[in-house]
């Protein structure tokens, strides 16, 4: 049998059926604290429940492109903005009973941006809202999102250790101190800033000075900031460890 005649006899009935659907794990800084985006489930299953924002993967959609969508219905991003936002594959969540309505594996992605906008919900959802990762235990999760978000919160912790990817939570043009500020934020540790300064300094391409300063000092008077952009490195070397990995380093 030539691959034509096999596929034209193939039925996909014949085998048990699986859907896939995207979930996003968007994390930004507000007020200075670490937000993760929620919606609460306008209906069955979990009506009521808070979860992360997703959905079927439609049939002309790849992950990201379904992905990139669920994201931009629920904040109103779109164009430029949309592609400025970090997003990557976080994981694949598949047990048998995860979701009441059949057996489906979702595919959860990572996001996050600096300044992402008030959230909008869509038509399958009762609200959105921008919810402090502090108070995460005070929510009624639906699925297994409360295990995708551990997953997640983790998966950005690490990567701050081992890539640049912090400045990705700031304006193209920021202080060390701005930085340190997401270090602390996402990590939720406190870090000395003389420390944070020379070791964000000694990294071969991290950040780049543009040569400029803020326009005042800091709010205790003092000189006025320089200003750095990202550089070009891909991954840091040597890493940033939290300081709680720090001290089992040594």
């Amino acid at each position: 049998m030539n691959e034509q005649d096999f596929l034209a006899g193939y039925d996909p009935r014949d085998y048990p059926a699986v859907a896939v659907t995207v979930d996003v794990v968007a994390l930004t800084i507000r007020e200075g604290a670490l937000h993760l985006l929620l919606i609460r489930r306008g209906a069955p299953p979990y009506e009521g429940h808070w979860a992360l924002p997703g959905g079927f993967v439609q049939p002309d959609e790849d992950l990201t492109t379904g992905a990139r969508r669920e994201l931009a219905e629920e904040t109103g991003l779109g164009g430029e903005r949309l592609r400025r936002v970090h997003l990557e594959q976080l994981g694949s969540y598949g047990a048998p009973d995860r979701d009441p309505r059949m057996r489906v594996v979702s595919v959860a992605h990572l996001a996050f941006a600096p300044d992402l906008p008030d959230p909008v919900a869509d038509t399958d959802a009762d609200e959105a809202i921008w919810l402090p990762v502090t108070a995460l235990t005070s929510r009624q999760l639906a699925f297994d999102h409360a295990r995708i978000i551990d997953d997640g919160l983790e998966r950005a912790r690490s990567k701050l250790e081992y890539t640049p990817l912090a400045t990705r939570f700031l304006a193209p043009e920021f202080t060390v101190t701005e930085l340190r500020e997401v270090y602390e934020t996402v990590w939720g540790h406190p870090l000395h800033a003389g420390n944070f300064h020379r070791k964000v300094l000694s990294v071969p391409g991290f950040v780049e000075s543009t040569g400029a300063s803020t326009e005042r000092g800091g709010a205790r008077g003092g000189p006025r900031a320089k200003l750095y952009r990202a550089g070009d490195a891909r991954l840091l070397h040597p890493a940033l460890l939290r300081p709680a990995r720090e001290e089992t380093v040594r």
